[in-house]
């Protein structure tokens, strides 16, 4: 035991979406973890693109907003990348390098590496360990590359709303931080068991395979909660940000349900069912044991009857913070209503611990 061993940085997890930026703090509690301040900030329709910021200033006031309206403890934060800009890639290389020797040999030539010549990047090195064929000789590294203007907006935005940058993580090793925790803490998921996680986002559609403690299988497709947003804009006249609210407040008109919900209801379970069926078609891993449904359109009501009668199986509404305490000053029925939107958020405030 260290006589003077030091606490982790503390840090707040910062999910910067489509439609809105969402902030997570914990902390650790005996074993588990505390949720010490969460809050979410609506943007408006454009500021953020394709997982890119395209209006700086407005991202960074939406920081501002949630980090003022949190309250966190930590000034420190960690925000993550994704998106065609961002390219992770296993190489292998002589065993003896250390990782900065890497990271230069990469830098000198991007292209043998990656595959692809890309200007204008910046590159981070993980070594995974021995390669299984020549364990002796060669070692496995994890190449991620980042377009630097990608890079530079995620650290421009968080210090415009008064937070200091001090992680940028890849969505997905985000993802897979929260998905891993969830797994663990959930008693009716085993170890060997094969689990999917689906979100549906605001214009797309992600599922995420886990198996063996790792994302082993990922798919994407057009299909999010931004059609249901213009739905609803079309149908009310209103405006997008107002189209927005309204659908997160639950604050419509009686025959929204029968006439606009009803129907993306229907069109959400196909498109889970199609991914869950090209799964099966594509890859040999396993059955899976659990489908988790994740993102804001998890929380619609009736939508888990809905998958489970086109899908079967063990299907339910994902919470990551399930297993943890959350602090007083923090409305537990609001963060459980949130809950299944925040694993990105989630995935980089665990980096606190690591």
């Amino acid at each position: 035991m260290s006589l003077f061993s030091l606490k982790p940085e503390p840090l707040v997890g910062i999910d910067i979406c489509t439609t809105a930026v969402k902030l997570l703090e914990l902390s650790k509690a005996g074993k588990g973890y505390k949720v010490e301040s969460y809050a979410i900030e609506p943007l408006p329709e454009k500021a953020v693109e394709d997982k890119n910021i395209i209006e700086l200033e407005i991202v960074g006031e939406a920081i501002s907003h949630v980090f003022k309206r949190a309250k966190p403890k930590a000034l420190h934060a960690a925000v993550a990348v994704a998106g065609p800009s961002v390219i992770t890639k296993i190489v292998t290389l002589e065993k003896d390098l250390s990782e900065e020797e890497i990271k230069e040999q990469i830098e000198a030539d991007p292209a043998q590496s990656l595959g692809q010549d890309i200007e204008d990047i910046s590159i981070d090195v993980q070594i995974i360990g021995p390669n299984e064929k020549e364990p002796e000789e060669r070692i496995d590294v994890l190449v991620v590359a980042c377009r630097s203007e990608t890079l530079d907006a995620r650290i421009t935005a968080l210090e415009l709303g008064g937070l200091k940058p001090r992680v940028v993580d890849v969505e997905k090793y985000a993802l897979e931080n929260a998905l891993i925790m969830v797994a663990q803490n959930d008693p009716e998921i085993n170890e060997d068991e094969t689990i999917a996680l689906i979100e549906v986002g605001a214009t797309t559609t992600s599922m995420s395979v886990l198996g063996d403690q790792k994302i082993v299988y990922t798919n994407e497709e057009m299909f999010g909660g931004k059609q249901l947003t213009e739905q609803i804009q079309a149908r009310y006249e209103i405006s997008y940000e107002e189209a927005n609210m309204a659908k997160r407040n639950g604050d419509l008109p009686d025959d929204y349900e029968t006439d606009i919900l009803e129907y993306f209801r229907e069109d959400m379970a196909q498109q889970i069912s199609r991914m869950v069926q090209y799964y099966y078609a594509q890859s040999s891993y396993g059955k899976l044991s659990h489908i988790l449904i994740a993102g804001g359109c998890a929380s619609i009501p009736g939508i888990i009857e809905q998958v489970n009668n086109k899908v079967g199986g063990h299907v339910t509404v994902v919470n990551p913070v399930a297993s943890m305490s959350i602090a007083s000053r923090v409305s537990k029925k609001a963060l459980m209503n949130d809950a299944p939107a925040l694993m990105i958020a989630c995935g980089l405030a665990l980096r606190t611990f690591d």
